[in-house]
């Protein structure tokens, strides 16, 4: 509601930081051991004019809404506190467009009418009281803070270490605030997955080759509670993501090694940026290009090498290879390997210009070539580092979901044939939070179930990366 104000507490914040500089360059005339710069002081006011008019603004932001809309339910009238909840909660929504002068969804007729312009006025009234006590707090804590700095400024005032404690506190509170994110989202995937697993074995889970969530509608169908076995997923995964680093890896590699060894620099600087573009794709564009040109060349190339075999000995595979459609694991893994390539290639490249310029020189002093050079020095020196780049990027293809939903479609088959159609655990994820849905079924719950392996696991591929690449960074220290 009174968001609008923080360009103004910018503008206040830097008046007072002139006028803190100012003040302190004229108290600080007579007394050259001044503790502090002036332009520390300008901080010191700058902070107290900001930080309570923020504090009142973000406070106001949150609260304002809930007391609002206690104030306005505390005072409703009888025609309105008769109606059923769904009903009144449409008419107080259409109470407050009126209210900020926006034409209500529904027209309301006879007692409904009247309430509802005496509703809006009412509301539009509440609404602009507490906009006023915001902006009347943060004005006043502006003010407060200011008064209070300008007192304080002088040469024995320590503005350094204030503003240094200030800007350390800010930080330890972004710290905070991403740990407890973090604790949050393990929770929330802990609490539901083992609400799950009440209901479903985790025996079942892990081992079971089924895997068919929905539950039937008559109790006498095959599956009546619900099938969960996660096997197809992991194995779909697995085939996706081994694919994807068959095409990323061997590139990545190869392009960080010709750009880092043998690329000049009017090379690099064209061939590695050209290269990184490749990295600000989004994945739903690489979704589409997978399922518009990968996809049918790949169905045209199987399908004219089946018609080729046809009639001949090998004529069953003839058969099977001219049912190939658009949607396999080749045509996801080989996508999502093409997208993976700048990742591979832009970690794999500052590992190799981080090895010793010592160790080339060694080399070529020996007599090696440049390829020698590579392949028996440089390769075997970088490879803890590339290893952890690989790593990474495991860890990056197996959560990758949108080009595995329109690329390799979502039957849980439990195949490693890359021409097969395949699902993964974060598309199998999305499909079972797709929609309304009921947050007491197995169905639902599953998705929290899968959620948790696919943490740990790409939690422990992050931990080993980062052990390989700390051993790497140790070695050349």
């Amino acid at each position: 509601m009174i968001w609008f104000l923080i360009p103004v507490v910018a503008v206040l914040a830097v008046v007072a930081y002139a006028a803190g500089l100012a003040l302190a360059k004229r108290r600080a005339a007579g007394h050259p051991q001044a503790h502090s710069r002036p332009q520390q002081h300008g901080y010191y006011a700058l902070i107290w004019v900001a930080a309570p008019a923020l504090a009142v603004i973000i406070l106001a932001g949150i609260f304002s809404g809930p007391i609002a809309q206690n104030l306005i339910s505390a005072g409703l009238p009888d025609v309105v506190q008769d109606m059923e909840p769904f009903r009144r909660d449409a008419f107080l929504n259409d109470a407050r467009l009126l209210g900020e002068g926006q034409r209500p969804f529904q027209t309301w007729t006879g007692p409904l009418a009247e309430a509802l312009e005496s509703e809006a006025a009412r509301s539009a009234g509440i609404q602009r009281t507490l906009m006023w006590g915001g902006i009347a707090g943060a004005a006043l804590a502006a003010l407060l803070g200011g008064l209070l700095a300008f007192a304080q400024i002088g040469p024995t005032l320590r503005a350094r270490n204030r503003v240094e404690g200030w800007i350390g506190g800010l930080l330890f509170a972004c710290s905070v605030v991403a740990i407890l994110t973090t604790v949050g989202i393990v929770f929330s995937l802990v609490f539901d997955a083992v609400r799950f697993f009440d209901r479903v074995s985790i025996t079942e889970f892990l081992f079971g080759t089924q895997w068919s969530p929905q539950i039937a509608i008559r109790a006498d169908q095959v599956g009546s509670t619900g099938a969960f076995g996660a096997v197809p997923l992991f194995a779909g995964t697995f085939l996706i993501m081994l694919i994807a680093m068959a095409v990323a890896a061997p590139v990545g590699l190869f392009s960080a090694i010709y750009l880092s060894e043998y690329a000049g620099p009017i090379t690099r600087g064209v061939v590695k940026p050209m290269l990184e573009i490749l990295a600000g794709v989004p994945t739903v564009v690489y979704g589409f290009f997978a399922a518009l040109t990968v996809g049918p060349a790949f169905r045209e190339f199987f399908n004219g090498i089946g018609a080729l075999l046809v009639g001949g000995p090998l004529d069953g595979l003839g058969q099977y290879l001219m049912l190939v459609q658009n949607q396999m694991a080749l045509v996801a893994g080989t996508v999502m390997g093409i997208m993976l390539i700048p990742f591979v290639s832009s970690l794999s490249d500052d590992i190799i210009n981080a090895v010793p310029q010592s160790l080339r020189d060694g080399s070529y002093a020996m007599g090696a070539t440049k390829s020698e050079t590579v392949s028996r020095v440089l390769l075997p020196a970088a490879l803890p580092g590339i290893a952890g780049a690989m790593l990474l990027a495991v860890s990056r293809a197996i959560g990758e979901t949108m080009i595995v939903t329109m690329a390799a479609g979502l039957a849980a088959n439990l195949t490693l044939n890359p021409l097969d159609t395949v699902t993964t655990v974060t598309v199998q994820i999305v499909t079972l939070l797709t929609g309304d849905q009921e947050f007491d079924s197995a169905k639902t719950l599953a998705a929290f179930g899968l959620g948790l392996t696919l943490f740990i696991v790409t939690l422990l591929l992050n931990i080993v990366a980062q052990r390989i690449v700390q051993t790497y960074r140790e070695q050349y220290d």
